[in-house]
């Protein structure tokens, strides 16, 4: 009999040889935390004695006061942890099998206006670490896990090599003049340190995703900005460049959208493209 502590060890050394992000795991991690903490008050420590109604009945429980979305993550996480014991065989019947996902409501993009993405520059322009990593983001759509693990020799002749989360090439991507020169501007302070990542701290650590949202954060509240998000400076990037006519390819393929309807749906969010020119069309 595995005990249900035992098991969540067992998922997360699963999930790091699997490849999966800090992020993810850290979620995953959350996540199964609030299904133990319910199952102790039910007094149930061992995973063969966890049944469907104990699981829909956490999420019941846990759906006060929080998003669809949460929610859907939620049972991303469960659904995840129990076909891995299955699969393992220390479950004989999977519980989180019939669980279903909730619809979730579709919300427009929140975008920066030209005036708040510059009041975002303004802000942060003293802190050049931060400025670069503001910079790219906006002048090029990429994620902040993509962010966080740019290495200095992915910096290649004006292009920039993107790593998926296996660290192998995703795609290579070319950067134009204000993402050139803000990187220019961190890497002459940039720490001597050892590491090859581009963006750390002055320990020479690498910074983590959640700092770079804390120090976004900052600047957003520094600039007066409400409501903003870190991806937003993802929908930024890809609304202003379909106002400016960039194709929805070139746009799809720099910021890393598989599918081209992601990025049709700014469509509705700005008015007539004008024209195509990637590198001219900076933010």
């Amino acid at each position: 009999m595995l005990s249900i502590r035992k098991a969540k060890d067992k998922f997360k050394i699963h999930l790091t040889k699997s490849g999966k992000s800090p992020h993810t795991i850290r979620s995953y991690e959350r996540h199964l935390s609030e299904l133990l903490d319910f199952l102790e008050g039910l007094k149930k420590s061992h995973v063969h004695l966890i049944t469907r109604k104990d699981l829909e009945n956490f999420l019941k429980k846990y759906a006060q006061n929080k998003k669809v979305k949460s929610l859907n993550s939620q049972t991303v996480a469960l659904k995840s942890f129990f076909k891995f014991l299955e699969i393992n065989e220390y479950i004989t019947q999977n519980p989180a099998t019939a669980l279903r996902y909730l619809k979730e409501k579709e919300e427009a993009p929140r975008i920066l206006s030209i005036v708040e993405y510059r009041a975002l520059r303004d802000a942060a322009r003293e802190d050049p670490r931060s400025f670069a990593i503001i910079e790219l983001m906006l002048q090029t759509g990429i994620k902040i896990g993509e962010v966080s693990r740019i290495r200095l020799k992915d910096l290649k002749q004006g292009n920039l090599n993107i790593l998926d989360e296996k660290q192998e090439p995703s795609r290579l991507i070319p950067l134009n003049l204000p993402a050139q020169k803000a990187l220019e501007s961190w890497l002459k302070i940039r720490p001597k340190v050892k590491s090859d990542i581009l963006f750390v701290t002055k320990n020479g650590k690498a910074i983590d995703p959640r700092n770079i949202r804390g120090l976004i954060s900052k600047y957003y509240k520094k600039a007066g900005i409400v409501n903003a998000r870190v991806h937003d400076l993802r929908h930024t990037f890809c609304a202003h460049h379909i106002k400016k006519g960039t194709s929805l390819t070139t746009i799809a393929y720099i910021a890393g959208h598989k599918n081209l309807n992601t990025v049709k749906k700014y469509l509705g969010c700005i008015e007539k493209p004008e024209a195509e020119n990637f590198k001219e069309n900076a933010l």
